[in-house]
């Protein structure tokens, strides 16, 4: 019998995946040089981007349902995250708190969407997790939100 839902899309989540993959190897890249250049925000900068912009939005996407339909806010999710994480780093890196701001509140839009896709009931992946995997990513979410204002209060302490 055929579905009249259509084939099920994991686009945004591949996306997230692939994209922090390899987040996780270019932290490295910037590990690897900071010390040989004298970057001065250079460890932070490679921490960010291993654990911030590549575990995290890695596990947004082993964590984000799939849709029978085109994932708009997966995608909403996937450019604010991404964007977000480079206003960031570029904030940081050239003293703006401004940028950092700006790419705080896309951060935040993107947590928002990815603890709403999660949530259990509304299509998260409760058979293929454990609900103890499905609780620790939220409590990760959760805490990545938590630690948003800090690295604000941050950005402007140091300028």
């Amino acid at each position: 019998m055929a579905s009249r839902v259509g084939p099920v899309t994991r686009a945004p989540a591949g996306t997230l995946i692939a994209i922090g993959a390899g987040a996780v190897v270019l932290g490295g890249l910037v590990a690897a040089v900071t010390g040989p250049f004298g970057w001065e925000h250079g460890s932070w900068a490679a921490a960010y981007l291993v654990l911030v912009v590549g575990v995290a939005q890695y596990a947004m996407g082993r964590m984000r349902p799939a849709r029978p339909r085109p994932d708009r806010a997966g995608w909403v999710q996937v450019g604010a995250w991404n964007l977000g994480s480079l206003l960031v780093i570029g904030g940081t890196l050239l003293a703006t708190p401004l940028l950092v701001d700006l790419g705080s509140g896309l951060l935040l839009l993107a947590l928002v969407l990815a603890l709403r896709a999660a949530w259990p009931g509304r299509g998260a992946r409760q058979g293929r997790s454990s609900v103890l995997v499905g609780q620790a990513y939220r409590a990760m979410l959760l805490l990545l939100a938590v630690s948003i204002p800090v690295g604000v209060l941050l950005a402007h302490l140091r300028r």
